[in-house]
């Protein structure tokens, strides 16, 4: 085993026999007699992060579980994760008046399930969807991990009690496109066009600077 002092950078050997088997052991520099302490044992791995995105992941391919039979191409699509019917239906409504094909999965395994099969063009989401815990949203966590190249193709709104229509702060702390108070589900779809509308003009300007810079 090799051995190296801190104190001085000495380094030094010690022959593998000579090594207590899964102990840990102190042995004097030969250069400075500073006590060095050894651990042989090797370091355990580090914990891989259990999460029901990583579970659906790794799940058998199942072509029943997409979203759509069949969609044109060019077709807008939505998914749509509100627990409570009353705000569904308002979105539903809301959405689909903006011509998208809507989907509405039961919990948020089937909306992963279904993300993992299709891009969608639009994520309407209540933090407290399938979860007790806003902040350990399963589906808020996944999309804030999204590479860039597919997250900023999907517009992402946030339903939510504690904050403010159209907090920008909430927005980007949550990985999210808009933020829309349950307050202001009658005004839902002034909120949600001029969200959509934002981000369409930002990211007009950004795909045009990537066609200028050769970078598309």
């Amino acid at each position: 085993m090799d051995i190296s002092c801190e104190k001085c950078q000495a380094k030094f050997k010690i022959a593998d026999d000579k090594i207590p088997q899964g102990k840990a052991f102190a042995v004097a520099c030969p250069k400075c007699k500073t006590k060095i302490t050894v651990d042989p044992a090797p370091a355990a791995a580090p914990k891989k992060e259990n999460t029901l995105a990583s579970e659906v992941a790794s799940e058998a391919y199942d072509a029943s579980e997409r979203p759509f039979d069949f969609i044109e191409e060019g077709t807008k699509t939505a998914l749509i994760c509100e627990p409570d019917p009353a705000f569904r239906n308002r979105i539903r409504e809301v959405v689909q008046g903006m011509d998208y094909h809507t989907t509405e999965p039961k919990n948020a395994r089937e909306a992963l399930k279904q993300m993992r099969f299709h891009e969608f063009d639009m994520v309407v989401i209540n933090e407290m969807y399938d979860t007790t815990d806003p902040d350990q949203n399963n589906l808020l966590r996944f999309l804030g991990r999204l590479e860039m190249s597919s997250r900023r193709n999907m517009f992402v709104a946030l339903i939510t009690e504690r904050f403010r229509t159209g907090d920008n702060m909430t927005a980007f702390n949550k990985s999210v496109n808009t933020v829309i108070n349950t307050g202001h589900m009658e005004s839902l779809d002034k909120v949600l066009k001029q969200g959509v509308k934002e981000y369409e003009i930002f990211y007009k300007i950004y795909k045009n600077a990537q066609i200028k810079t050769g970078r598309t």
